[in-house]
């Protein structure tokens, strides 16, 4: 039986969707077999990520109903051998299906993969209901700004008190200058509120949305800063120890600190004197 990931947020806007495609991408280029499911139904986005939108016949709600069987419904994304993707429907709004249906499909789905990746809706109404209902664990993606770090809040209390097992954290577009500046809330100031643990930190990086332009998940791009992040969350997932890091605010890097650039290429490079301005790093495993 495999295992199944609720990604959500609470707010929309902060990469959900993104996060989504990458670590199922990164998990099926692990060599698992996973299927990505969107729930956003109505405004379903992850096949457009995916670039497999021209390729929709069927959606979660034609299997719901029984208009059609739950192998029909599936995308096999041609570039990876175990990646598929159940699309959500685009004309119809979230009461179109039920939580009990949404985990019935899911528990199929369980049955035949090793991961299921749910991608869940924006809010905390029908959509969110529908989307942890089949889930065995929970991932939340924050950005670090206070409306997001709220809502993020506001969702982690809700899965603690439904079946979900512990969420992990996702801190996403993370950018050192801002943060080095007080413009943006540190990753200690985000885990301080949120009081999980943390899974993965996501920089801020200009070929995500390039990639996801195209319709190719950032994680293929061996050059994405993005990319790395997304592969070693996939690795946490899998139970490897992959080292994270814990900021240090302070006018000099020693020479023997990590800069931004060196954790997220995941520690495979000689330590770089001198860091990015303010924003230092030192190990900590996880």
């Amino acid at each position: 039986m495999g295992e199944a990931i609720v990604v959500t947020s609470g707010k929309g806007g902060v990469g959900k969707t993104t996060t989504s495609a990458n670590i199922g991408t990164a998990l099926a280029l692990l060599g698992k077999k996973v299927c990505l499911v969107d729930t956003d139904i109505g405004l379903r986005n992850l096949d457009v990520v995916m670039g497999l939108e021209n390729r929709i016949i069927y959606d979660l709600c034609d299997v719901a109903e029984g208009r059609c069987r739950l192998n029909q419904a599936l995308i096999k994304d041609k570039r990876f051998d175990e990646l598929y993707m159940l699309p959500a429907a685009q004309t119809k709004d979230k009461n179109a299906v039920s939580p009990e249906q949404v985990k019935d499909i899911v528990l199929e789905l369980k049955k035949e993969f090793e991961y299921v990746i749910i991608d869940c809706p924006a809010g905390i109404e029908q959509g969110f209901k529908n989307a942890i209902a089949g889930a065995d664990k929970a991932i939340v993606v924050t950005t670090p700004e206070n409306a997001a770090v709220r809502d993020a809040d506001r969702i982690i209390g809700l899965l603690e008190s439904s079946h979900v097992e512990s969420p992990k954290l996702v801190v996403n577009r993370i950018r050192p200058n801002m943060v080095k500046s007080g413009d943006m809330l540190e990753i200690e100031d985000v885990l301080q509120v949120l009081n999980i643990d943390l899974i993965g930190i996501v920089p801020d990086d200009e070929m995500v949305i390039k990639a996801a332009n195209i319709g190719e998940p950032t994680v293929m791009n061996p050059d994405s800063q993005a990319a790395i992040a997304y592969r070693n969350i996939a690795r946490r997932i899998l139970g490897d120890t992959v080292p994270l890091m814990q900021s240090i605010r302070k006018k000099e890097c020693s020479p023997n600190s990590k800069s931004f650039l060196e954790w997220v290429k995941g520690f495979d490079q000689e330590p770089v004197p001198g860091g990015i301005g303010f924003f230092c790093f030192s190990p900590s495993a996880v």
